[in-house]
């Protein structure tokens, strides 16, 4: 089977768009609500929408970035590697206000699952959402399913993959067959 173009750099410029749209529709000024993008690859599409919505709305938006490697149920199963952290940069408490989590692919939600613990780190939120690019149905190990998508695709599993590239002004998602 061959590898699949998801988005060419158009349309996933017009997803992405409409995705701010949709987080305006529900959020209006964002008085109360933040974005945080989670480390590595959703930090990308989150830096992306946040300006979208910030150009849309004329005002600045709470935004952090949230490394989850710690917080993993599996990161001491990672004898055979050397985990490396990204900072994280959340400026301000999550206590009583709304959170959306932004990310690149939701695949099995265990990485979301951890991005929730971590996030009661720094406060108690009102109300958590979740924007995905890509939702790969069918595959979730966790309860866990986008309030915000892009696209949903149906997958086989670890045969397949999902590759999201951020090249500088040439944005491209590929369904990839292993």
């Amino acid at each position: 089977m061959e590898n699949k173009l998801l988005y060419d750099h158009k349309k996933l410029n017009a997803t992405i768009t409409r995705l701010a749209y949709e987080l305006i529709e529900n959020h209006d000024q964002f008085a109360n609500t933040a974005i945080i993008g989670l480390q590595p690859r959703g930090i990308q599409i989150a830096r992306i929408i946040r300006q979208r919505v910030e150009e849309i709305i004329q005002a600045k938006v709470k935004y952090g970035e949230l490394d989850i490697t710690f917080f993993r149920d599996d990161y001491r199963t990672h004898h055979d590697k050397q985990l490396v952290a990204s900072p994280i940069h959340i400026p301000f408490s999550t206590e009583n206000i709304n959170i959306i989590l932004i990310d690149d692919v939701l695949y099995t939600g265990r990485s979301i699952r951890s991005a929730m613990d971590a996030i009661l780190g720094f406060g108690r939120p009102s109300k958590i959402e979740l924007c995905v690019l890509i939702d790969r149905k069918f595959n979730r190990e966790n309860p866990i399913a986008p309030d915000y998508t892009g696209k949903a695709i149906d997958t086989r599993g670890q045969g397949q993959r999902v590759k999201v590239q951020w090249e500088t002004g040439n944005y491209n998602v590929w369904l990839i067959n292993e």
